[in-house]
Parts: C-alpha cells; sequence; structure tokens
C-alpha cells in the first residue's frame, strides 16, 4: 500500500505573510530529511514568489487563476502529476491571496479521489495591521474574503502582531475567534513560530474533517455567479497603442481584485522607479517583480505590501523576465502602464 501524502493549504490575504511560513516550513522538512513539494497559484502571468524557494523542492505552478474558480479542474492533476513524479513526503498548496478557500478545499479533497494524498490542514496567515484597518470599516469585499479565509481555517497564525497596539491585538484576537471558535491560533512576527505543529498535523488522523469551522465554511454562501472576473491585462511596453484597451482584456480574477502584469522593455532608474511606488494609489496594495536597473549590475526581487517596499538581489539561474505585476481593488491599469511606459522612456531620453 503506497504511503498517504500529507497536505497543507495556505491561505490569507495578499501580503500577509504565506510565503515567508512557506519558506520556513520548506526548511524545517528538509533539515527533518523529508522532502517538501509546493503547488503554487498566482494571479499574474509570472510566479515571482516562487523565486524564494529553493531549487531543490519541487514545484508546479498555477499562473493565471485563482485556484477556487478558474482553473480549479485543474488542481487535481496537478497534484496527481507531483505525486507521481516527485513522491514528496508532504505538499503545500499556496492559494494566491484572492482565492476563497472554500472551494479550494473542495479541489483538494476531490484531487484525494485520484491519489493517495490527504489533507491535513488550512493554515490562514492573517496580516493583523490589515485586518484591524478593514474591520474599522467593517464592509468591503476584501473584508469578506479575509472573515472566509478566517472562518475555513484550521490553523490560524495572526501575523505582524508588531504593527498594532495590544489593546487592538486583543480586540482582534476577539473578533476572530467570533469568526473561528476552534483552530489554534498564534501571534507572530514574520511568521516566526514553533514549527514542529507541521508534525503534528501531519500525525493527525481526520481532524481536518472534524473541525466544525470547516462545516460553517461549506455552508458559507459563495456563488461564482455574482463574479464578473475584472479584466487584468498584460502588457509589453512595446504595445503603447494598446495602453487604453487593456480595461477591456480578459483575465481571470475575483471582481473586487485586478492585476496588471508590466513586462519592461528595458532596464530602469532605481531611484525613479521607487519614487513612482512610492506614489502610487491607496487602491494598489501589492506589488512585486523581477527588475533590472541601470544604475545596478545585479537583478532585484521587488516586494511592496500597503506602503512599504523591499528590495532583494537574485542570482536566478536561468533567464527571467524584467516584470513587475500589481494587486489590488479599482485602479486604473491603463494609467499605471502609461506611468511605466514613461519611466522606460525617460531612460532612454537619458541614455
Amino acid at each position: 500500500m503506497n504511503t498517504i501524502v500529507p497536505v497543507h493549504i495556505l491561505s490569507g490575504f495578499l501580503g500577509s505573510g504565506k510565503t515567508t511560513f512557506l519558506t520556513q516550513a520548506l526548511d524545517y522538512y528538509r533539515l527533518s530529511g523529508k522532502k517538501p513539494a509546493v503547488l503554487m497559484n498566482e494571479l499574474g502571468d509570472v510566479n515571482l514568489d516562487g523565486m524564494l524557494v529553493d531549487d531543490e523542492v519541487p514545484m508546479t505552478e498555477m499562473l493565471s487563476g485563482c485556484i477556487c474558480c478558474t482553473i480549479r479542474g485543474d488542481l487535481g492533476m496537478e497534484l496527481r502529476e507531483l505525486i507521481l513524479e516527485h513522491k514528496p513526503d508532504v505538499i503545500f498548496v499556496e492559494c494566491t491571496g484572492a482565492a476563497n478557500p472554500i472551494e479550494i478545499l473542495d479541489g483538494v479533497t476531490d484531487a484525494s479521489l485520484l491519489t493517495e494524498m490527504e489533507l491535513k490542514s488550512l493554515i490562514t496567515i492573517v496580516d493583523a495591521a490589515q485586518l484591524l484597518e478593514r474591520h474599522k470599516k467593517g464592509q468591503g469585499k476584501t473584508y469578506r474574503l479575509m472573515q472566509d479565509q478566517i472562518r475555513c481555517a484550521s490553523e490560524l497564525i495572526l501575523n505582524k502582531t508588531d504593527l498594532v497596539s495590544a489593546a487592538d491585538l486583543l480586540m482582534l484576537e476577539h473578533t476572530i475567534r467570533e469568526w473561528n471558535q476552534v483552530a489554534p491560533m498564534t501571534a507572530t512576527v514574520k511568521c516566526q513560530i514553533d514549527l514542529t505543529m507541521l508534525d503534528r498535523l501531519d500525525e493527525a488522523t481526520g481532524a481536518l474533517a472534524e473541525q466544525p469551522a470547516m462545516e460553517h465554511a461549506h455552508a458559507h454562501d459563495h456563488k461564482h455567479d455574482d463574479h464578473d472576473h475584472e479584466g487584468a491585462a498584460c502588457t509589453h511596453p512595446s504595445h503603447n497603442e494598446h495602453a487604453h484597451a487593456e480595461e477591456d482584456q480578459h483575465h481571470h480574477s475575483h471582481d473586487h481584485v485586478m492585476v496588471y502584469t508590466h513586462y519592461f522593455a528595458n532596464p530602469v532608474n532605481s531611484e525613479q522607479f521607487e519614487e513612482l511606488v512610492s506614489k502610487l494609489p491607496a487602491e494598489i496594495y501589492r506589488a512585486k517583480g523581477i527588475l533590472q536597473f541601470t544604475d545596478t549590475s545585479s537583478l532585484f526581487l521587488f516586494q511592496f505590501a500597503y506602503r512599504e517596499m523591499d528590495f532583494v538581489k537574485i542570482t536566478p539561474k536561468e533567464q527571467v523576465p524584467n516584470v513587475a505585476v500589481f494587486i489590488g481593488e479599482h485602479f486604473s491599469k491603463s494609467k499605471l502602464a502609461a506611468d511605466l511606459i514613461a519611466l522606460e522612456q525617460a531612460v532612454s531620453v537619458e541614455s
């Protein structure tokens, strides 16, 4: 009889810290002598978070859509192929931050019918600062999505707690408990947590299916008929004449989340790029990319989440695109495209 492969779903809104937790978990398994594998989902056309995963970790990508709606039908086959080809000891499914995990649960459990795997946990990473901001408003589709991600979690990691006051942290913990009464919850900074929790989860038998929160989540109404799937464009700067037509291009996403992928034809000035990012509209709350600058020789992995940006020097083993992905709600993709093209043209004029 073949060994059953444990599967863990990583959920959480954009920028909450899913990839940070994932890289720590992968290192933990490898140091324990086990072979982890990853199925990573991105709304955009390029898997930038995957750049942070060690090359020795088997990984499959599902791009340009969200597992829970547009490409859910492929999930079972992708997981099956990952197991058959690489024979991992454990699999992590990292979902795009726009994903509603209720239906991902169904997708992964459907996949377990195809091969020997068992869903062991749904770990939701919660950004304390962003949940606090959304909770104060008390409405909006993003707020409801964060509620769903919390409701159907079997494990909760309340991350970035250093960015909220002690009083606000207590209020958030109380609020989260109103939505999910049973999932163990750990408050963290940079997702630093005792990873022996993963051993506990892997060894559990049927624990996930017995969670009352899961039953509540499945009962929660989530109709895809209501999704009008906002278009997200993928444009190369050479296509200047199409800058204003991008709003009509179809690229699957959730109706309240928009994605714009911009491929750079040439390197740009790092200071000018930082200035552009610092002035992004509030509706753009997440961005990431692989960038080559005119004033540096190295490639950089760029991350931007909730008004904070970070650049990490990288040395890819293969050629990678010069690209940036922007994620937000109801922002003007044509305006952003024009600003980025102007940035490239400014470099051309200077040279």
